[in-house]
């Protein structure tokens, strides 16, 4: 029977998502191609630390079981060639983790290679791929420079989103940028029965809840204590423009664990108790003060990526 990975939850990583190359990268900065290929090859054997996504990555993967069906792959994308990427692939049998599927593109763009591997989202921290492939209409996030978090203690894998810009598109940013907060909550309130439109990472988000159905479905069954998986909005969105919100979520099938609606109140003050093992944002603004309390991706997406004001 052909492999169906259409019907899988795929995340594509870069090796500058999943692992530290801080070093690596001064080499190829300061002294060039070839001296980095010299460095990478002398050094194939020494373990890369983790980065910002691999706890994520590493609980995601968790939920593929022995004997059972594995509902989530993760592929590597490369702008390495095979022979200078064979340290990341040494690195990925080292921490034990289960990424088999790769593309080794020597300088390419790997963006280009997300809907060929049917990926719902591509990490990297190269942000001029990640521009790139939100500009052609991938999913697709930057990994920021943040705190890392401890997944050695974890059983269970928290993912949260901001709503705006991320799960749904920004026509309400659009709104709130041009015209102000009360035009925003006089147009979310006209419009509260009508679901938004789709943002980048709202088919992440749909995998995800199937994700969640059958781990539910384990607990139900005596295989598993508690749900392994928890999701939460943070958005700053407040009432009365919550309706909207829930309307949207309702007309797409999906229901999150938690949700927050914080009024512009600082979201690292939820994202510090809720302990997410990554965070999505689409506004800079939001995720430098999340920095240091959850491992922070910024989606570049719609209209407050091109005026970088604050917003919903």
């Amino acid at each position: 029977m052909p492999y169906n990975i259409d019907e899988k939850l795929v995340i594509a990583v870069a090796s500058s998502a999943l692992f530290d190359l801080a070093e690596s990268d001064r080499v190829f900065r300061e002294q060039g191609e070839q001296p980095y290929r010299d460095y990478q090859r002398a050094h194939e054997h020494a373990t890369l630390k983790p980065g910002i996504a691999f706890a994520f990555v590493k609980q995601l993967l968790s939920f593929n079981r022995p004997d059972e069906d594995a509902p989530v792959e993760v592929i590597l994308l490369s702008r390495n060639d095979p022979d200078t990427g064979l340290r990341v692939f040494n690195s990925i049998a080292a921490h034990g983790l289960d990424i088999t599927r790769a593309a080794f593109l020597a300088g390419g763009e790997p963006w280009r290679y997300i809907r060929a591997y049917s990926a719902s989202l591509f990490l990297s921290a190269n942000e001029a791929d990640v521009r790139r492939a939100i500009m052609a209409g991938y999913p697709a996030g930057l990994v920021l420079d943040s705190v890392l978090n401890n997944e050695g203690y974890d059983t269970q894998l928290r993912i949260a989103f901001d709503f705006d810009g991320v799960i749904a598109d920004d026509q309400a940013e659009k709104v709130f940028a041009e015209k102000g907060i009360k035009a925003f909550f006089e147009s979310e309130v006209a419009q509260a029965h009508i679901p938004h439109n789709a943002g980048p990472l709202k088919e992440l988000l749909d995998k995800i809840a199937q994700l969640q159905k059958v781990e539910k479905s384990r607990v139900t069954e005596g295989k598993t204590r508690e749900p392994r998986l928890r999701v939460a909005i943070v958005t700053a969105r407040n009432a009365p423009a919550h309706t909207r919100l829930v309307t949207s979520l309702r007309e797409w099938g999906i229901t999150v664990d938690e949700t927050f609606l914080l009024g512009g109140l600082d979201k690292s003050r939820v994202l510090a108790e809720f302990e997410p093992h990554i965070f999505f944002d689409d506004q800079r603004i939001h995720l430098d003060a999340a920095l240091k309390v959850a491992p922070c991706v910024h989606v570049p997406f719609g209209t407050r990526n091109e005026s970088g004001s604050p917003g919903a």
